[in-house]
């Protein structure tokens, strides 16, 4: 099976082709202005690959597969409320799936990575914002309104949701506004590593945010893995504070016992286009 596969953000859109479950030829361009010139610069791309069996897509939004749509809204409008998979489908000649961005993250972890001995898991994504997808029976599980998986709209301490305190981003920018030494998330990290008491004491808040959410869907779908995705998962310190601190959360409940594993993810940047591609073959193959 041969596909080509593309992750749309709001500034780039990455592309490969899929072959023998390994990306190839990746690439990206600028995300167009409008939904023609999208189809466009995606044709442009099919056309260098030749024959192909379908288009797997990563998008923002939420995807409602069903009304094949994407509902929601995201920095790309053009992909709203509209019949993008007939549209595309029509355009492109071949079959087209398209599920949400973290999903497509976390379907890659479910089927080639970090879960794949898993039957229920969370893979919880840190960036700018929080992402999460959710995997009961390793089905995708999406709720009612589309929102499973929305862990960044949690509010561990019941005032700011997960987001804004629960990121090296954001906690670089409090810790940039409040000292007004300008930092970034490295460099947050990098002066917490040689001992900055600040510095810590600004990423201890974060991790406990973090954690406190993460009790919270232990207790409520008790999966068996949590993995943990987005660039700061490089570092295993990071890791290994969120399992410090979520196994004491539930020590002091009495329910150590239901700790789930808690691992980085395997994927890292080609994970949604991975996702996209597994997601394809599940549904198509």
């Amino acid at each position: 099976m041969v596909l080509a596969v593309f992750d749309i953000g709001g500034s780039a859109v990455k592309y490969g082709t899929w072959e023998d479950k390994t990306l190839h030829n990746q690439g990206s361009f600028a995300t167009p202005a409008t939904f023609a010139e999208m189809v466009a610069e995606m044709k442009n791309v099919i056309a260098t690959i030749g024959a192909i069996d379908g288009v797997a897509i990563s998008s923002p939004g939420a995807v409602n597969v069903k009304e094949r749509r994407i509902d929601g809204i995201s920095a790309v409008t053009y992909l709203h409320n509209r019949p993008i998979f007939d549209q595309l489908e029509a355009e492109f000649k071949v079959p087209v799936t398209i599920e949400n961005d973290a999903n497509c993250a976390g379907i890659s972890e479910i089927e080639l990575g970090a879960g794949t001995q898993a039957q229920n898991a969370v893979f919880v994504v840190i960036g700018t914002g929080i992402g999460g997808s959710i995997f009961i029976n390793r089905k995708i599980y999406q709720g009612s309104h589309l929102f499973g998986g929305e862990l960044g709209l949690m509010k561990p301490f019941g005032k700011s949701i997960l987001s804004p305190i629960g990121t090296a981003v954001n906690t670089a920018r409090k810790f940039t506004a409040d000292t007004g030494q300008k930092v970034d998330g490295r460099r947050l990290f990098e002066l917490a590593d040689q001992g900055d008491a600040l510095a810590q004491k600004y990423l201890n808040e974060m991790y406990d945010a973090l954690a406190h959410s993460l009790y919270d869907v232990q207790v409520s779908i008790d999966p068996e893995i949590m993995i943990i995705g987005g660039g700061i998962s490089v570092r295993l310190d990071v890791i290994e504070n969120i399992k410090m601190r979520l196994f004491e959360l539930l020590k002091a409940e009495g329910v150590e016992s239901i700790m789930p594993e808690v691992v980085a993810c395997k994927f890292k940047n080609d994970a949604n286009l991975i996702g996209a591609a597994a997601n394809f073959e599940v549904l198509k193959g």
